[in-house]
């Protein structure tokens, strides 16, 4: 079945990690965020891709070119991201008359859940969550949808919108919507006009997450590492100890005494060691180097990013071309046991999680013996002097 996935938008909500990548492109478990949306589509039935596309396009074509595993990809381009609604507005132009899907590339779904989808539409992926009124939550008689309000202070269920869709041929001519309260157009008041028109069918999701701020991205790359198959294409030192899922792609290196202890991935032309531990869902992307005694633990260290010797980074996102100077320690863990906060647009938030490090933009550079406290976010090319203490962002 055609597939339209909205790969558009910048990620503000992601900053400084999209200062220079489009948040469907973040690196994740070996590939872009997006690039396991397609997957997972392609699996659920996908025949043909149309890509909307936008901010840093560029990236999103270069990456894909015109197929992925067979299956043709086609790009349209939304040049102002005024929302959802227009994104597959732009995207109609390039779709056969006949039903179509609409997927999120910056979430992931379970794939047996997803099929389903691809088998019963008109539907919508539907999900439960503890917070509902964070969400669009769906009206529902029994498995019917009837409506969704888009997040209510009294929800009226915790059965939320995944923005998984498949809508009939006829909801091209559906696609002008009037500015929401938030001043987008939104594929939600597509959706209405459809659940008005049609027997449209809740598809209930076993997995589902989206991927908007910055824990989430770790988030996905601990899902998905659940999946990776152990491979050592690249340079592996004899003296070396790997246990686990590690895939250890072509022209990586591991030296001597290094324990990987999966799952993880090591891209293309990283190196890691001598004497260096990598732990938990860990990804070292392309070209990127983990030092001597220097330990790494449920992580992602972006392309081309340095970590130097006897330093320690723990549940983190390390922007590209960062360098840690040797000794660098992360901090990860409260002392009172709460969880870490982050700061999104401007405002501090709990990321629900007990154990959360630091996000560094692009070209970070700290000082030997910097100590960053927990949900510090270090701008693109800021840096620290030796021996500093970070506790606030910068």
């Amino acid at each position: 079945m055609q597939t339209v996935v909205l790969a558009a938008g910048a990620g503000t909500r992601m900053r400084p990690l999209t200062d220079s990548i489009p948040k469907p492109m973040l690196p994740v478990a070996g590939q872009p965020l997006v690039a396991h949306t397609i997957e997972r589509a392609v699996a659920a039935g996908a025949s043909r891709i149309i890509l909307v596309i936008g901010y840093e396009s560029d990236q999103v074509r270069t990456y894909f070119g015109n197929s992925y595993d067979g299956v043709p990809i086609e790009y349209t381009v939304q040049p102002e991201q005024r929302g959802t609604a227009d994104a597959v507005r732009v995207a109609s132009q390039a779709l056969a008359d006949e039903p179509f899907v609409v997927l999120n590339g910056d979430a992931l779904y379970d794939i047996p859940a997803l099929q389903k989808l691809y088998q019963n539409g008109p539907a919508v992926g539907s999900y439960r969550v503890s917070n509902p009124s964070s969400y669009g939550v769906l009206q529902t008689d029994g498995n019917r949808v009837t409506g969704v309000v888009e997040k209510p202070i009294d929800p009226p269920s915790n059965l939320i919108n995944t923005g998984a869709y498949v809508f009939p041929a006829e909801t091209r001519d559906r696609l002008d919507v009037g500015v929401s309260e938030r001043g987008e157009l939104e594929l939600t008041d597509v959706l209405q006009a459809v659940c008005d028109a049609h027997t449209v069918t809740a598809v209930p999701f076993e997995r589902w997450l989206d991927v908007g701020r910055p824990w989430e991205l770790l988030s996905a790359n601990e899902w998905l590492s659940e999946s990776l198959v152990s491979e050592q294409a690249g340079t592996v030192h004899s003296d070396a100890t790997i246990s686990g899922s590690v895939v250890v792609a072509d022209g990586a290196t591991i030296k001597s005494g290094v324990t990987i202890e999966g799952p993880a991935y090591i891209g293309s032309g990283a190196t890691i060691g001598p004497n260096a531990y990598i732990r938990g869902s860990t990804y070292i992307c392309s070209n990127a180097k983990v030092g001597h005694a220097v330990e790494v633990k449920n992580s992602i260290l972006f392309e081309g990013a340095t970590v130097g010797h006897l330093s320690y980074i723990g549940d983190s996102l390390i922007g590209k071309q960062t360098n840690f100077g040797a000794g660098t320690t992360v901090g990860n863990l409260r002392h009172d046991g709460e969880p870490i906060k982050l700061t999104v647009k401007g405002k501090r938030v709990s990321t629900g999680r007990r154990k959360m490090g630091v996000v560094c933009g692009d070209e970070v550079k700290t000082g030997i013996n910097t100590s960053l406290n927990p949900g510090v976010i270090l701008s693109s090319e800021s840096f620290t002097t030796p021996g500093e203490v970070v506790t606030h962002d910068r």
